[in-house]
C-alpha cells in the first residue's frame, strides 16, 4: 500500500516519482510571478528602460538639432573667411557696412528713435 499525505492523496505523481506538493508549487508560482513582473517594471522604468530611452532619443534629437544649426554656422563663417581672403569688394563692403555701421560718401544716414509714450 502507498503512503498517503494529509489530505489522502498519495506522495507520488503518475511517473512514479514524488509529486510536488500544492504549498510548494504555489510559492515557485509566487516567485516566478514576482521575478516576471520585477523584469517587467525594470525594463519599463530602469536606467535602461523603455522611459529612459524615450528621454535620451529626444536629448539626442535636440543635441543633432543643434549639431546641425553649428554646422550650418560654421559653413557660413568659412564661406565669408574664404571671399575675404580673397579680397572680393563686394564683401568687404557688406561687411564694413553691416558690422562697422560704415557709410559711403554722400550717402545720408538717418536713425529712428522711438517716441517716448506720453501719458
Amino acid at each position: 500500500m502507498e503512503p498517503r499525505n494529509r489530505d489522502g492523496r498519495s506522495g507520488q505523481g503518475a511517473d512514479g516519482k514524488a509529486a510536488v506538493s500544492s504549498r510548494a508549487g504555489t510559492v515557485a508560482t509566487a516567485v516566478v510571478f514576482f521575478l516576471a513582473a520585477w523584469l517587467v517594471v525594470d525594463g519599463i522604468a530602469g536606467d535602461r528602460g523603455l522611459i529612459a530611452n524615450r528621454r535620451r532619443r529626444a536629448e539626442l534629437a535636440i543635441q543633432q538639432e543643434s549639431l546641425n544649426r553649428l554646422k550650418w554656422e560654421n559653413e557660413r563663417r568659412l564661406d565669408l573667411i574664404r571671399r575675404l581672403q580673397a579680397q572680393d569688394p563686394a564683401t568687404f563692403e557688406n561687411f564694413a557696412r553691416r558690422q562697422r555701421g560704415f557709410i559711403r560718401p554722400g550717402e545720408k544716414v538717418f536713425v529712428v528713435r522711438d517716441a517716448p509714450k506720453v501719458r
